[in-house]
């Protein structure tokens, strides 16, 4: 197994990318040599640290945050990333994400607030909440975060009494189906006939438009949705210039993307849809909300067998980690879920399963709730107490979305930060 020391040059450079975001260096307790890979990273930390591992755990990858910039900037090099705090808003990653460069999508006051703590600047940030509280509002003002979102007179109308000085841009919805499973249309985005009285509610209130967003919805979205919904915010660019108002700038394409090919697919149909809609628009400046891109693949949690019991070929088992905590996405049909599992001796070494057989098998999460199943008739080996299942892709609207429920604390969880090959 790899060492647990990295190259002395990348937890230098480390320490000082977390150090100047205000998260402490010693952190950094799993920063690996470049042979070692997520799993080794697990074994090891169970390996080093066998009394402080009485709950599940979370590894944060910087190397596949950082291979994730990478790509953003290749595919989409005129896209300024905003990346949407609530999809995760632990610490470790806002302080990476804020080191590569990143700005920030907020939609409250506490997301705002976590972002400012890191120093990072309030132009930096969006709010992007196309209805918000007055306080939230009235803090926004006063920290100096300039621009939001709205799609109703009323949002203007608040906006105009308690930050007065606020950019606005206009959120509008798709016209076309998307094809994703969370089609925020259903509660955000103006109507195109709706677009001429509000541009006019600002205009009166004397408050500036400078431009337009959209959001084609999450998990498996048609990539080519972004290409009509682009389409449709260069309409609404078209409807201020003939009303007079003064000239948008800002194109918010919103996010919804992922990792993946899709990814990919998305880059293509959004670079040709904005040289085909907004070629001679100058100074254009175009920016993404990216929640789940950044997130999904950087975390993989760790969970421990708790209980156990046989009823002929079905296997059932308990772990320390259920719908209630991190694993609340795996109640939805479409999540994919990888599982691995891992065995430890009494000196905690790494222990091999002598029978390579899977029987079908339910997985239980900690609660009362029996609803809390987490894996139904999925093939394992036999699992025994204290052996541990390893859940990868566990980044995006996890730890979020978790709650205390049944005395069962997910704020409690720890998250190690480490740098895989």
């Amino acid at each position: 197994m790899p060492t647990l020391v990295a190259e002395e040059s990348q937890i230098t450079n480390l320490k000082l990318m977390f150090g100047a975001s205000g998260v402490k260096a010693n952190e950094l307790v799993t920063t690996l040599s470049s042979e070692a890979t997520i799993f080794d990273i697990i074994q090891a930390i169970i390996k080093t640290k066998p009394t402080e591992i009485d709950s599940p755990f979370s590894v944060l990858d910087l190397r596949v945050v950082i291979d994730l910039m990478n790509k953003w900037t290749t595919n989409l090099p005129t896209v300024k990333p905003f990346y949407a705090v609530k999809c995760n808003p632990n610490i470790s990653l806002l302080s990476t994400l804020a080191s590569l460069g990143s700005n920030f999508d907020c939609a409250s006051k506490v997301e705002i607030e976590s972002i400012l703590s890191l120093g990072v600047s309030p132009e930096r940030i969006i709010y992007a909440n196309p209805c918000k509280p007055e306080s939230h509002i009235k803090y926004a003002a006063s920290v100096g975060v300039n621009v939001t979102t709205f799609d109703s007179v009323g949002e203007v109308e608040k906006i105009k009494k308690w930050h007065p000085n606020c950019k606005l841009i206009l959120r509008i919805k798709p016209e076309e189906e998307t094809g994703a499973r969370f089609c925020l249309g259903l509660k955000y985005g103006a109507l195109l006939n709706e677009v001429p009285k509000l541009l006019k509610a600002a205009n009166i209130a004397g408050l500036k438009v400078t431009g337009v967003a959209f959001h084609i919805g999450s998990m498996g979205a048609d990539a080519q949705a972004y290409r009509g919904a682009i389409l449709l915010a260069k309409a609404v660019f078209e409807t201020a210039s003939r009303l007079g108002m003064p000239k948008m700038k800002i194109l918010d394409i919103g996010g919804g993307f992922s990792s993946g090919s899709k990814f990919d697919e998305a880059s293509l149909s959004i670079h040709d849809a904005i040289k085909s809609y907004f070629e001679n628009e100058e100074d254009l400046v175009v920016i993404g909300e990216p929640g789940t891109y950044f997130a999904e693949t950087a975390f993989t949690l760790a969970t421990k067998v708790i209980g156990k019991r046989v009823r002929g070929e079905l296997k059932e088992y308990w772990i320390d980690d259920g719908i209630y905590g991190t694993l609340c996405m795996t109640v939805y049909d479409y999540f994919i879920i990888k599982c691995s599992t891992l065995r430890f001796d009494s000196k905690h070494e790494n222990a091999t399963y002598k029978d390579t057989k899977t029987y079908p098998s339910m997985v239980f999460g900690p609660t009362c709730d029996s609803t809390d199943t987490v894996l139904k008739k999925y093939p394992l080996p036999e699992l025994e107490m204290n052996d541990w299942l390893v859940f990868s892709n566990m980044g995006a609207y996890t730890t979020s979305c978790a709650t205390n429920f049944n005395g069962f604390s997910s704020s409690a969880k720890n998250t190690y930060i480490a740098y895989s090959s």
